[in-house]
Parts: C-alpha cells; sequence; structure tokens
C-alpha cells in the first residue's frame, strides 16, 4: 500500500508531496498531470523489475511509448532537469516467495523506498540515452510513529495492528561514497552475513530489482509491493473474449490489467472460494455468481444471474449475463461500461488481486445516475481500514482519476485530491507544474497544515458545471449575426428544473 509520494524532475511533476489513503480520487482538467502522477507509479514499479532501460521504455511518452528517454525528465524550454527523484512510504505484506520459490518474512512492514537517477549518453543506444543510478535506500518508519504518519481514517487496533508488524533499526539498502565513488549497500535482515555493496555508476537497474528471499526478505517483499502497483486499463476488445479451457492451468488466475482471463477468472473464483471449502462446485458457483450478479444489478437493473459457460466440445470458457426475461447475453453482446463494471466487481472478489490498482477515469461508460455505484464498487475494492487484513479483506488500493463532474459531486471528501497547474519560478526560471491539493477540513489537511487547500471557489466546475459552461459561452465571441441555438439548459421551461448555482469562495 502506497501511503506517500514524493516525485520531482519527472514530467511535469516537481516537488509534488501526495499522501494516499484507501482509496483516492484525483480531478483536474485535461493536460494539468494526473496520468503523470499515475505514470511515476508506474516507472517506481517498473523499477522494482526491470532494467533501467526497460522500465523507462515502459513509460507512456506523448503519442505512444517513450523513444527517448530524457524526455521522462522535467523541461523548461530546451533544458532538461539533471534528476529525477522518487521517495514512496509504503505498507509492504509479511510475507511472500522470491523468483525461486523461497519463502521470505518482513522484519517489519512500514517501510520508506528512495531513489534519484539522472540522464547519461549511452554510446550503444545514441538515440535513446540511459540513466544513472545516483542514490538508492530503504529504510524502517518508526512503528511508534504511524499515528502521526498515517492520518487517514482507520482502525488502530484493528487494521494499523495487523499490517504494521516488525522492527528494525538499520536501513535495509543506503548509498554510500566512498573514495570518490558512488556506492549502494545491501544489508541482510538481522545482520546475519556480509552486506553486499556496488558500484552506483556500474549498475544497469536498481538494487531493489535483485534481491531475493536469501539475501534480504524485508527488501523482496518491498520489491513485491512495488510490482503489484498496476494501472488497469480495461479495453472492451479483452474483455469480450472467451478463454480456452488451458488459461486455467498455464497462466496465474487473475484478471490482467487490460481485462483478459475474465471468462477464466470468474470461474477459478467460482471454483475455489475459500468460504465454501464444504460446500459442493455447484454450491460454490453459485454463491459467487450471485456476488457478481447483486453487484451488477446496482448499474443495471434487469439483471438476474451471471455465470461462465463452459463449452465442453471447443473448450471455451465465455461470461454471460442473464435477464429477468430469460434471455442469456454473451459478453461480446454487452456495452463496455457493463464489461468493465462487471471486471470490477470480479476483481473485488478475489483475494489474490492486492497491492495498488490505478483506473483512469473508471466512469467511462457509465450514466451519470449510476456514478454512486460505481464510486461503491471501487470503495469496496480497497481495504477496510476498519478490519483485520485477511482473505476477506486484502492490503488494496484503489486510485483513480478523473475531470468528470459527476464524480466529484459523489466522491467523499476525504477522497478527493484536485490536480492542477500553479506557476513555479526557480533560478529565474518561471514554469508551470502540477500540483495537488486537497479540501480543507480533511484528513489531509491535518497531515500537511502548512500546505494550502484548493479554494472552494476552484471546484465551481465540478460542482455547478452549469454555471461554468455559461460562463465560457458568454465569453465566446458571436461568428455570426443569426440567432444561436438554444441549449437544452437555456430552455424557459427547463429553468425551474436547473440547479441553482451555490455562492463558493
Amino acid at each position: 500500500m502506497l501511503t506517500r509520494l514524493k516525485v520531482s524532475g519527472f514530467k511535469n511533476l516537481v516537488d509534488v508531496d501526495v499522501r494516499f489513503g484507501p482509496f483516492t480520487c484525483v480531478a483536474g482538467a485535461n493536460g494539468v498531470g494526473k496520468s503523470n502522477l499515475f505514470d511515476a507509479i508506474q516507472f517506481l514499479s517498473a523499477l522494482a523489475s526491470d532494467t533501467f532501460i526497460k522500465a523507462a521504455l515502459s513509460v507512456r511518452g506523448e503519442g505512444g511509448r517513450t523513444a527517448d528517454i530524457r524526455s521522462l525528465f522535467h523541461r523548461v524550454g530546451d533544458e532538461y532537469d539533471r534528476e529525477m527523484f522518487f521517495e514512496a512510504e509504503m505498507i509492504v505484506p509479511p510475507e511472500g516467495v522470491d523468483d525461486l520459490g523461497q519463502k521470505a518474512e518482513a522484519s517489519i512492514t512500514f517501510l520508506r523506498y528512495t531513489v534519484m537517477l539522472t540522464y547519461r549518453v549511452d554510446e550503444r543506444l545514441p538515440s535513446l540515452g540511459s540513466l544513472e543510478l545516483i542514490e538508492e535506500k530503504l529504510e524502517r518508519i518508526k512503528l511508534r510513529d504511524a499515528a502521526k504518519i498515517l492520518k487517514f481514517p482507520h482502525g488502530a487496533s484493528t487494521w494499523r495492528k495487523s499490517v504494521l508488524q516488525g522492527r528494525r533499526a538499520s536501513p535495509f539498502i543506503s548509498t554510500e561514497n566512498k573514495d570518490g565513488n558512488r556506492q549502494v549497500k545491501l544489508s541482510q535482515d538481522g545482520n546475519k552475513g556480509r552486506s553486499k555493496s556496488l558500484l552506483a555508476a556500474n549498475l544497469p537497474r536498481t538494487v531493489l530489482s535483485t534481491v531475493t528471499a536469501t539475501e534480504s526478505p524485508t527488501a523482496l517483499l518491498a520489491r513485491r509491493e512495488m510490482q503489484s502497483w498496476r494501472l488497469f486499463q480495461l479495453e472492451p476488445s479483452s474483455l469480450r473474449k472467451p478463454d480456452e479451457f488451458t488459461t486455467e492451468f498455464t497462466t496465474t488466475p487473475g484478471l490482467d490489467a487490460n481485462g483478459s482471463h475474465l471468462p477464466a477468472t470468474l470461474d477459478y473464483l467460482a471454483r475455489a472460494h475459500q468460504h465454501l471449502n464444504q460446500a459442493s462446485i455447484v454450491e460454490k458457483k453459485t454463491w459467487i455468481y450471485d456476488q457478481v450478479a447483486a453487484r451488477l444489478s446496482e448499474l443495471i437493473d434487469d439483471v438476474y444471474a451471471v455465470r461462465v459457460d463452459r463449452d465442453e466440445r471447443r473448450e471455451l470458457l465465455t461470461l454471460e449475463v442473464t435477464d429477468r426475461d430469460g434471455t442469456v447475453h454473451p459478453a461480446r453482446a454487452l456495452s463496455d461500461g457493463t464489461l468493465r463494471f462487471l471486471a470490477l466487481s470480479v476483481l473485488e472478489l478475489d483475494p489474490k488481486a492486492s497491492g495498488l490498482i490505478c483506473l483512469e477515469e473508471p466512469e467511462n461508460g457509465i450514466h451519470p445516475e449510476r456514478i454512486p455505484a460505481i464510486l461503491r464498487l471501487l470503495q469496496d475494492i480497497a481495504t477496510d481500514v476498519n478490519s483485520p487484513i485477511g482473505p476477506d479483506n486484502p492490503l488494496r488500493q484503489v486510485i483513480v482519476n478523473t475531470h468528470s463532474p459527476s464524480v466529484v459531486k459523489q466522491v467523499l471528501d476525504n477522497s478527493l485530491l484536485v490536480a492542477e497547474l500553479k506557476e513555479m519560478v526557480r533560478e529565474d526560471q518561471r514554469f508551470k507544474r502540477a500540483c495537488f491539493s486537497w479540501l480543507p477540513d480533511t484528513w489531509r489537511a491535518e497531515a500537511a497544515p502548512k500546505v494550502h487547500p484548493v479554494p472552494r471557489g476552484r471546484l465551481l466546475a465540478y460542482l455547478n458545471p452549469l454555471m461554468a459552461a455559461d460562463e465560457y459561452s458568454m465569453s465566446r465571441p458571436s461568428k455570426s449575426k443569426k440567432r444561436t441555438p438554444r441549449r437544452v439548459m437555456d430552455r424557459p421551461d427547463l429553468q425551474t428544473m436547473l440547479p441553482l448555482f451555490s455562492e463558493v469562495e
């Protein structure tokens, strides 16, 4: 679980410091930096698995994938920042396994990871360039400081006690300068065995991305946590595809980031649900299918049943929805919004789907009247911070971004971050950077009392989009002397039905 992220020098993120709870909604206009925040999270996740080159190439660039690593750095005119810096505070799972299947147990589960990178010309890749590691650190956060750090509302004696465990004094990964050379030091848990030092300038990847359970179990679990940070881009074409029977055996059951393997995942959950180990397969299937159908009925009134059809002849698994008239609708006939909602409903029931889930504009394809249903689902996917962590309450977190007024109106004020561009002056240079603010009288305001919250008046476009649209239309010059076509909201017979503009600061 990512509880705090500091970023500087990455795209238009300069001196960004954001705290996250179990569910966060980032709202803002197009082009202010909402997606860049997601890209920073994904870049950190990639650094825990891949080389610097592969991690950089996995980040979205303008018009597609990044073609020049330098483009990841913040730029003012033709001048690029020399370094990019990331610091992530996180809660990691207490145990896991490494790439060789060795079990790891964390000596402490509250950690802070820091990495600083600089651009380097690479003769082997002259048009692409490379990255060089300047600093890398992994250190504990004292558990006695948790109450001061974790400001989002949660059960201290239940949830927090179940996720924060252990104790550790010395850093797991540190960087030091020896004889003018930067060296990254990997220390083993409990001071068992010898530490390992590596020359930073020669490293093609982070030290964290190489650790095993034998070397440092805690660092391995920090790596696993960061690898679980995923950006879900649920593509209707992937959601509509049936799965082959062999999918259950050739892949780990679970929903892919693009929505692939939805039928196989639901079928697996229906067969192996932990609540009903003593029940028959039919009873298990019925329970899981009923849960998904009940959730989908919050979006669509005419839902009777959801199931996975097993075609034994073609060996295919197909997701089906049955309406109250008994008509069966296969996945290929369902709308994009329905499919995305179904996928998230299945994700909620999967206890193995843990970590951080990022979603862009989850309201796409959803009727405005059904926005509360998608928000309830997203909040239910996230961990319940009033109950202990367990199979029924995995350590799972959700961050979404949106520019929809309907979403902003309905989301809890504690969960809202507002993204906007603000001018900054540095070394006599003026530029605009992405800023993320919050509402007053919320837990983020308590966590950072010296930071100015977003003015209430800035939410005008969300709280009363009709008024904002009217102001915009009045400011536009008329291109013709002919009578302008009347908008629906301008009809006299509808004026009494429109919401009144409420005074804001």
